[in-house]
């Protein structure tokens, strides 16, 4: 084979995996995985302004959100928020004495259990039902999340901005990869 056409060749072939490797990179960045980074102090201690986290987006095209997962969505201002699922569809939620009640069942929520040992006073969420929310709600609609930040005191969540369409949800996300210092899986 001539120099000119084996040069022409390696090139073609070189070009066609940089090709190949740019769509496969497309596919996971926009179907299966996408980057995200936390913005804001909502989700303390849990998270941390400017971790770095991988969002996985194809879990829930097969199958639900699950009580305390953590999820990135659309939120009504164009934004994506990043909260923890609280409430599922047909259940009835309330918060009672820094205690969280579904359809009348105390659950423990043991991720905040180190954040409400370092309150000095009152505490970390303050008492609602989902009528002081909505009155027209007794439960959380089908098809609906109701979601909230770690960081019960400062975070604008569903007992702002209402329940969450679970068509809005991007997908859930427990791997902090940035900071290094700071990689783990979420609990």
């Amino acid at each position: 084979m001539e120099k000119g056409k084996k040069e022409k060749s390696e090139i073609w072939e070189w070009t066609k995996a940089l090709i190949i490797a740019l769509l496969i990179a497309v596919v996971i960045r926009y179907f299966l995985f996408t980057p995200i980074v936390v913005d804001g102090d909502s989700m303390m201690p849990t998270l941390k302004d400017g971790d770095k986290m991988i969002v996985n987006k194809i879990g829930y095209r097969l199958g639900e959100p699950k009580r305390f997962d953590i999820v990135v969505f659309h939120a009504p201002e164009g934004k994506d928020y990043i909260k923890r699922v609280i409430g599922l569809p047909g259940e009835h939620i309330e918060y009672k004495d820094d205690q969280l009640y579904v359809n009348g069942e105390p659950i423990d929520e043991p991720y905040l259990d180190e954040y409400k040992s370092q309150l000095s006073e009152g505490q970390l969420t303050q008492d609602f039902t989902l009528e002081d929310i909505d009155p027209n709600m007794d439960v959380i609609p089908e098809g609906y999340v109701f979601v909230m930040g770690d960081n019960r005191r400062y975070s604008k969540d569903s007992r702002h901005i209402g329940v969450v369409s679970i068509d809005k949800i991007v997908g859930k996300t427990n791997v902090v990869f940035w900071p290094l210092s700071e990689v783990k899986i979420v609990k």
